[in-house]
């Protein structure tokens, strides 16, 4: 393996300087990297195509991992990570491009069969699949899975609760933690009939359930091997790799090959190392370090380069060839929740929509290397965005002090107010535009106090706790969020509707529970035509906007680095990040 040049670190403030501009045009060779490598290669092909197994793929994470439960888990870099050792009925493609949008059969045999009125899905799995210690993986154990992470009072905190809001089952059904004799007694709503066939019956006719079938709820436990929560311990593996020894969190994590998995029944995994390793807690601007110069192959959390490397890397010709810099789906806001004063107050949410200095925050993120100045919910991908939608508009994106001023006159805090703000203290570029926003806002007179949080906990025990944001008066948190599929129910009704809002793991962090936006997400779901369905977002979208909980900054552009001993290194669209799956290594020590 080639060892890269070391670069020296500069100031975040300089980087974020140096950014503007920044992302022109495809790169040269620039003697830093293969010939062949070019800027934002891997957003069209795979960079380095190769078969050839062996080596370690080295992972490092700012933070701890959430968990390495698939059960119990809402960070997306998990949910595409978690492949490696659990199998999900379903998976997206392998592949760059538009082509990485295609759902297709994991665990299943084929795409399922669904009613002629919509609400019965039956699913057939393939033959011969095995767990790590040989035993034959049934269709019982994904049932019990998808129990243990959406029913019952005890159900995992993380994650998202689809499959408790789309399925046709009583409220009777209390998890499979009521009775661990028999755990999945009263669950109806879904059947196996025999051990390769789950029958799913929906309350409404459901297009998108397929996608909801690709999330990590799906991957298969048997019950038997079910710890809770301290499941996360040693998940037993489906898939190629499987843990070497025990998980805890900050202990890092060490995969080693499975050898009961059988390629013939995975089309999609070519289980191209021979060890994947993960550490975690190492600092953003050492990651990236390491990343270039040769010691790390991939920053786990796929959110791309800090501000300072990123700031070096993107000027300097010879390394831009190893970047792609996708749009990812990702939006970047802030959430005002309504229960903490006095955001319960519409005006004084309106003041902070008409005091942000966007223009400043997207030069925080990097200017528009970074991501775009975003005026409205749903970023540009998704059906339904109205990019025209900008219900606070101001000179140059930078605030209208005058209108937020008028605002807080209207809401009785004339003279302005003092909150918190949470934000994840790992994330250089989320501290970077935290600051921002405290400074713009400081010129209404709203006076912004940050609160730092570490990344694994914060959106389960910080932010997604509303108890703890009512406590500690987090009026603002900062918060990233990704599309749990390409339409807009995927995108926002885990973070708008009110039936979302949980006790822990919570998504939904400005607590909106508006009677008219809830309707319209309960009949979303219903509508068969697409094109009326797209309408529907778009008024959702503009309604949210009104009630002001939801402060639009930035739809994100991420900077991945990609080291020159990385194989079959692509940006999967529906990942948002590099396809972990894919990847393998030249480097054999």
């Amino acid at each position: 393996m080639r060892r890269r040049r070391a670069l020296a670190f500069v100031a975040a403030g300089a980087a974020a300087t140096l950014l503007l501009g920044a992302c022109s045009g495809g790169g040269d060779d620039g003697g830093g990297a293969a010939a062949d490598v070019e800027f934002n290669q891997g957003l069209t092909e795979k960079v380095n195509a190769s078969d050839a197994q062996g080596g370690t793929l080295r992972f490092a994470i700012s933070a701890n991992m959430e968990s390495t439960d698939p059960g119990n888990t809402y960070y997306g870099y998990i949910w595409n990570f978690s492949r490696f050792y659990a199998r999900t009925l379903y998976t997206y493609a392998t592949e760059p491009g538009e082509a990485g949008r295609e759902v297709v059969p994991d665990l299943a045999a084929e795409l399922p069969e669904v009613s002629d009125d919509g609400r019965t899905w039956t699913v057939k799995l393939r033959e011969g699949l095995k767990y790590e210690d040989g035993s034959p993986i049934v269709a019982e154990d994904i049932k019990y899975a998808i129990a243990r992470s959406n029913f019952g009072d005890q159900a995992l905190p993380n994650g998202p609760k689809y499959y408790q809001q789309l399925l046709d089952q009583s409220g009777d059904y209390e998890g499979p933690y009521a009775d661990p004799d028999d755990p999945l007694a009263g669950f109806d709503a879904i059947e196996t009939p025999d051990d390769t066939t789950l029958i799913f019956h929906l309350k409404e006719p459901f297009a998108d359930f397929t996608y909801v079938m690709v999330h990590p709820q799906s991957a298969p436990v048997p019950a038997e091997a079910d710890k809770g929560e301290q499941y996360q311990t040693r998940v037993v593996s489906s898939g190629p790799y499987k843990f070497e020894e025990d998980w805890n969190p900050g202990s890092g994590l060490s995969l080693v090959r499975n050898d009961q998995w059988d390629p013939e029944t995975d089309p999609i995994r070519k289980a191209l190392p021979d060890r994947i390793t993960v550490e975690e807690g190492v600092e953003q601007n050492e990651i990236d370090q390491r990343l270039v110069n040769g010691g790390l192959d991939v920053d786990l959390g796929g959110t791309g380069l800090g501000p300072a490397m990123k700031g070096q890397v993107v000027t300097d010709e010879a390394e831009k060839v190893n970047l792609d810099n996708p749009e990812n789906g990702a939006h970047y806001f802030l959430n005002l929740n309504v229960h903490v004063k006095p955001f319960d107050n519409q005006a004084c949410r309106q003041a902070v929509q008409y005091a942000i200095n966007r223009d400043a925050v997207q030069r925080a993120w990097g200017g528009d290397i970074g991501g775009t100045i975003a005026t409205q919910v749903l970023p540009p991908s998704i059906a339904g965005a109205d990019p025209e939608l900008d219900l606070y508009p101001s000179e140059n994106n930078q605030g209208d002090i005058a209108q937020a001023e008028a605002k807080l006159e209207e809401c009785g805090e004339e003279g302005g107010f003092s909150t918190n703000m949470g934000i994840r203290s790992d994330r250089p570029a989320e501290v970077a535009a935290a600051e921002a926003v405290q400074e713009s806002l400081a010129r209404a007179g709203i006076e912004v106090n940050i609160k730092q949080y570490p990344s694994d906990t914060f959106t389960n025990t910080q932010a997604g706790s509303p108890d703890f944001v009512h406590e500690n008066e987090l009026g603002i948190n900062l918060y990233g969020w990704m599309p749990d599929w390409p339409s807009g129910y995927g995108y926002m009704s885990q973070i708008l509707d009110g039936d979302a809002i949980k006790e822990a793991g919570n998504s939904n962090i400005s607590e909106l529970d508006d009677p008219e936006i809830n309707k319209l997400f309960d009949e979303v779901v219903t509508i068969e035509d697409e094109a009326e369905r797209v309408e529907i977002y778009a008024e959702i979208d503009r309604l949210v906007m009104e009630q002001a909980v939801l402060v639009p900054m930035v739809f994100h552009k991420s900077v991945l680095y990609r080291p020159d001993n990385l194989t079959n290194a692509f940006f999967n669209p529906s990942w948002k990040m590099y396809d972990y799956m894919a990847l393998g290594t030249t480097a054999t020590e």
